[in-house]
């Protein structure tokens, strides 16, 4: 587990250094912004539940070897904040490096712990949007 010498003051810094090292596909810096808790949650669009510093470690690593470079626009749709807690709900609009098309919007609540650190990432949960719904007819009986 990584030494946490990285202190996030809010945690919406601690969000922001959680996608910024997505982009950069640098696993150390990702890792930094989890909480070293074995209580830790990742679900990744479609995935399943991975629990687990180490687990969650390990999927990101995949994710990265994998080649694609991510870029993220995030669209904050909720935020609760508590002196301890925080639940953001997020829509992440994602390109892949050289594309121009977006891929499906998702849909992630990201929940945050302070502690003497400051802010990390406890649960990052991601699933995909669903289409957006034409509005239903009102029928009048």
């Amino acid at each position: 587990m990584p030494s946490q010498k990285t202190f996030f003051a809010t945690p919406q810094d601690a969000e922001a250094a959680f996608y910024e090292a997505i982009e950069r596909a640098d696993l150390d810096a990702l890792m930094t912004v989890w909480c070293d808790e074995e209580e830790v949650v990742y679900v990744a669009p479609g995935g399943p539940r991975i629990s687990g510093y180490a687990n969650v470690r390990e999927s990101w690593r995949a994710v990265f070897e994998g080649g694609a470079r991510l870029h993220f626009r995030i669209h904050t749709l909720s935020a609760l904040v508590n002196p301890f807690t925080a639940i953001h709900s997020v829509v992440e609009k994602i390109t892949v490096e050289g594309q121009d098309d977006i891929l499906t919007p998702i849909v992630a609540t990201n929940i945050f712990l302070k502690g003497a650190l400051g802010w990390r990432l406890v649960l990052h949960h991601a699933s995909p949007s669903p289409p957006e719904s034409t509005p239903v007819t009102q029928i009048l009986h």
